[in-house]
């Protein structure tokens, strides 16, 4: 990577831009005709967003809730790409009205593994499923689809210039999908790329987040009977033990902020039987890339000193890896001022005493209070990763492309992500309706860019300033192929 990047973000701070976007001329009478769109469509965003809460399909494994997207997209009229970036789930969708931008939608789907949970206010595993959406995807990729149909028929319905794009970006959830497709040269011609995500409040803030490095250590040893003959064996789970204890004295010694997480995800099959594999699943995340990757290689080191320990030997498999997000303050402030035009989300009397059933199970101190879904959070830029907690692949995009997300209340507030609280709101009228709101105000935002190419002009402007000129797009994957099997432990995962 070069070093322009594994620097932090520190070029980030000088940067001065324009403190907001060019009016936009898109008429009153305009943004109605979308908002009115996609509440026409809101059906079928909820039985898309339903559906794929059902299927639960983990990165790159999602071909149902995969074909569910695309086939609503090629209904409405899009040419779908279907298998893109060597990816079988991933997918574009392009609506080409003349020569004009070319603005991207992005839309998930994968869920993620123990999050099984029924669309009910107490914690209830469903039988016989492992994975559910705890951090909202599925209402993600429906919302996405859904304002792209909406603002497509708006382009043509006003004879607008440009290209739409949906591009479906499977495994976001630790598998890296979308770096591959910008690796890959997928964005290169795109102007502006658009996202969501679900969560517990609607804000439209940008913000950095932190990059993120994970890999697989996979120990070989040799079983032997743990009564009988414990001394003829050379325990690999020894090897994953001991690497763990290194990893957690390891904390004291990293910059601070750094986070390394790690689940043992093979151990041996029977405690009379000396372990001859074993595999732990490693993650290590800092807003600065270079701390990330620094990170990994110490606890390469460790992990070969455990297997030199246990007389055991190692292997070291890289799964997945994406940037710190790079924010873009003049998109950011329209997205805000749509988010505002659209509002929150408001309750029926049955979803309210489903926030109140619930509420009881979050963690203390919420920063969110019921209610406070109906409101916007004050809009703020963020440039040095205050308020970073978590990592997501669209920060490649981000870098490659002037990029703007926003967040929509589709749980009950206080929900923190990856939780069953979050899973069950996710299933039902909360979920759906906050998903709602993100469809109209990307759609919104979306038709304010093919509208008024300034602020097009400006976000490039200051994307380019930001990112610095010398700057050169490195995967930090490196040139491996999709991991599309990295949720099996053992064994190959694409590379």
């Amino acid at each position: 990577m070069r070093r322009r990047l594994l620097t932090t973000m520190a070029g980030l701070l000088s940067v001065a831009v324009s403190s907001s976007a060019a009016a936009a001329p898109l008429a009153d009478a305009q943004r109605a005709e979308i908002i009115h769109a996609v509440d026409a469509g809101a059906p079928q965003i909820g039985d898309a967003a339903l559906k794929i809460w059902g299927f639960a399909e983990v990165g790159y494994q999602e071909t149902k809730s995969s074909a569910l997207l695309q086939g609503q997209l090629k209904a409405a009229g899009f040419e779908m790409t279907s298998g893109v970036a060597g990816e079988p789930t991933a997918f574009i969708g392009r609506f080409r009205n003349g020569a004009g931008p070319v603005v991207a939608i992005l839309a998930e789907f994968d869920a993620l593994p123990g999050m099984a949970q029924e669309a009910v206010p107490g914690h209830k595993p469903i039988p016989g499923q492992a994975a559910g959406h705890g951090c909202g995807h599925n209402i993600f990729g429906a919302a996405s689809v859904g304002a792209a149909i909406a603002l497509k028929a708006w382009m043509i319905k006003h004879n607008v210039p440009g290209e739409l794009r949906v591009y479906g970006t499977p495994a976001e959830e630790g598998g890296s999908g979308k770096v591959y497709m910008v690796r890959d040269g997928l964005f290169k011609d795109v102007d502006v790329a658009l996202h969501w995500h679900p969560g517990d409040n609607n804000s439209a803030a940008q913000g950095v987040t932190l990059s993120n490095m994970s890999a697989k250590f996979r120990f070989h040893g040799t079983s032997a009977h743990a009564a009988a003959a414990p001394w003829r064996g050379r325990s690999a789970l020894d090897a994953v033990e001991i690497m763990d204890v290194s990893a957690n004295f390891m904390r004291e010694h990293v910059p601070d902020r750094t986070r390394i997480h790690y689940v043992i995800t093979s151990g041996g099959g029977a405690p009379n039987v000396v372990p001859d594999f074993a595999e732990v699943f490693y993650y290590t995340r800092s807003v600065d890339p270079k701390v990330v990757i620094d990170t990994m290689e110490r606890l390469k080191r460790a992990a070969q000193g455990a297997a030199l320990a246990t007389d055991t030997t190692m292997e070291y498999e890289q799964v997945g890896g994406v940037y710190s997000l790079l924010p873009n303050d003049t998109l950011g402030k329209v997205m805000d001022a749509n988010l505002r035009r659209v509002g929150g989300e408001h309750w029926t009397a049955e979803e309210t005493a489903f926030a109140n059933q619930l509420a009881p199970a979050l963690p203390a101190g919420g920063r969110f209070k019921i209610g406070s879904q109906a409101e916007v959070s004050p809009y703020k830029l963020d440039l040095v990763g205050e308020s970073a907690g978590a990592s997501t692949d669209s920060s490649d995009v981000s870098w490659a492309v002037p990029t703007v997300g926003m967040t929509a209340a589709t749980w009950v507030p206080g929900t923190p992500a990856h939780s069953w609280q979050a899973a069950a709101a996710s299933g039902m009228g909360i979920g759906i309706k906050g998903g709602v709101v993100a469809a109209k105000s990307i759609a919104l935002t979306g038709a304010d860019l093919f509208s008024n190419p300034a602020i097009i002009k400006q976000a490039k402007a200051e994307f380019n300033e930001r990112r610095g000129p010398d700057f050169v797009y490195k995967a930090m994957v490196g040139d491996r192929k999709p991991a599309l099997d990295y949720r099996k432990a053992g064994g190959s995962t694409g590379q």
